[in-house]
């Protein structure tokens, strides 16, 4: 990834130092207090109070301190003095300078957790992106070697599996982070700007909030803001709630305005637990998360954007703003302009729901789709397909270009991408793909699928969709074909 040992610069922390409560009473009340032995009385139910919430705070850190770790990064980088390159970004020059050399150094933070029969450490995944090795120091001083076995940018989680016997690490409890609201009280611990073992205490200052990620690459969802001091090296550290359970992930601090400058204290975030439990299972057993992926850019139904496509404002559902072409959506047939109403059984009312959904169908995964267009309803069938990585959505256009070849004998093609290509994991951009297969025609007969990569036509290299079109247009309609196709990185022969 661009930043990575660059944002694994920032991990939270947790310092409980100066809490001060104060009780706010009307003086006609403490004059009613009997003498001497009703402000006595008050005073010590003050403090018997101040001392339980503090008491609180103290168990919740026994809790989780003993599972953090520090996350010593080292990474090989190529520093591009153009400032394409993330360790151009004058934040991190404030903290290290302009580097010179390829290996950086980089700190974060993790805790350990207990999964099926295991241990293993949580940390971020902008941490560990593009580690050369990593270095895990336990609570106790005691170091291991660690691996990461699964990552995820999306949710920008990171497994560690530690080589060594780690049965001696204790695990973190997880919490429920939907039964988070604010004013909680909100405990981050971590290695902030290298102080190994730091405690900060704050307030839960909101819930649900979606930010821009610092590197510009996607967004982050249902993030936990909070007002618990984090810093650099807080990175992967854990936020805990007053009963000793992890509630997030410390992931992002907010430093400055863009648009004013203003320096901001304060405003920082996590990464809610209950997004990282719904991806770990996938993490440990695969190393990765597939989620589907419907081609769209889409937003909720507001006034301006009612205005802007035509469409009746008080309409519920999500607003299509591009369908990328090659894509589930364009192939079904959705436009920009469509609102979708319902996906499958689901009545869709925000533009986060149809992300939730889809996102949660198994790729190859075949759903209903209804929207309103032009005032009337349309039902479609979509194919969903994988969800390009959160570097690929940064510039993505599509699977294929707007160019598709002409369509022949019931198949439409389109060249391929350089996004096409690494979804693929192809070597070149040889060949085309398809996009479309129509129902019931020998394409569809044949078995070919879309996001097939035809490389050949009867033994006749296809390197475009102008040779395509150019060796189709010679075939008769009785014509036996037999194309080269490549699928999921297996080369084979289809007849049609």
């Amino acid at each position: 990834m661009r930043r990575v040992a660059v944002v694994g610069l920032l991990v939270l922390v947790l310092v409980a130092a100066g809490l001060t409560v104060t009780w706010v009473r009307s003086p006609n009340s403490l004059v009613r207090a009997t003498g001497v032995a009703g402000v006595a009385q008050t005073a010590a139910t003050d403090q018997a109070i101040t001392d339980s919430g503090q008491n609180a705070v103290k168990a919740a850190i026994a809790s989780v301190g003993p599972s953090v770790v520090r996350v010593d990064v080292a990474a090989s980088v190529t520093y591009d003095r153009s400032g394409s390159n993330p360790l151009s970004d004058p934040f991190y020059r404030q903290f290290f300078g302009t580097p010179s050399q390829q290996e950086l150094q980089a700190l974060g933070s993790g805790f350990v957790i207990a999964h099926e029969s295991g241990k293993y450490v949580l940390t971020n995944a902008h941490v560990v992106d593009g580690a050369d090795s990593i270095r895990v120091t336990g609570s106790s001083g005691r170091e291991w070697d660690a691996l990461v076995i699964g990552a995820d940018d999306v949710v920008d989680v990171a497994v560690l599996r530690l080589t060594g016997d780690a049965s001696s690490l204790p695990a973190a409890p997880l919490g429920d982070s939907s039964t988070v609201t604010t004013g909680d009280w909100a405990i981050a611990i971590g290695n902030p700007l290298g102080l190994s073992y730091t405690v900060t205490l704050g307030i839960v200052s909101a819930t649900d909030r979606d930010m821009e990620k610092p590197d510009g690459g996607g967004t982050f969802h249902g993030l936990i803001q909070t007002d618990a001091a984090i810093n650099p090296g807080n990175s992967g550290g854990p936020l805990v709630n007053s009963r000793g359970e992890v509630i997030g992930i410390n992931t992002m601090i907010a430093r400055s305005s863009s648009a004013s400058g203003v320096t901001i204290e304060g405003i920082n975030f996590a990464i809610a637990i209950n997004s990282v439990k719904g991806v770990l299972a996938s993490l440990v057993e695969s190393g990765r998360v597939t989620r589907g992926w419907l081609g769209v850019s889409i937003g909720d139904v507001t006034t301006d954007s009612a205005t802007a496509f035509h469409i009746d404002p008080t309409t519920r559902g999500a607003l299509v703003i591009t369908a990328f072409p090659g894509d589930p959506a364009a192939v079904a047939g959705i436009k920009a302009g469509d609102v979708i109403v319902r996906i499958g059984d689901t009545t869709i009312v925000t533009a986060e729901t149809v992300t939730n959904i889809v996102g949660g169908l198994a790729v190859g995964t075949t759903v209903e789709v209804e929207v309103m267009r032009a005032g009337s309803l349309l039902v479609v069938q979509a194919t969903v397909t994988e969800r390009p990585s959160e570097d690929d959505l940064v510039n993505y256009q599509g699977r294929t270009s707007e160019i598709q070849g002409t369509a022949y004998f019931g198949v439409t093609v389109s060249s391929i991408t350089e996004t096409t290509r690494r979804q693929l994991g192809l070597s070149s951009k040889d060949g085309v793909v398809i996009v479309t297969i129509a129902r019931d025609s020998r394409a569809d007969r044949a078995g070919l699928n879309s996001g097939d990569v035809v490389l050949e036509v009867n033994r006749q290299p296809v390197s475009s969709v102008d040779e395509w079109n150019t060796v189709m247009a010679e075939l008769g309609a009785s014509s036996q074909i037999t194309l080269t196709v490549l699928r999921a990185g297996r080369l084979g022969l289809v007849v049609m």
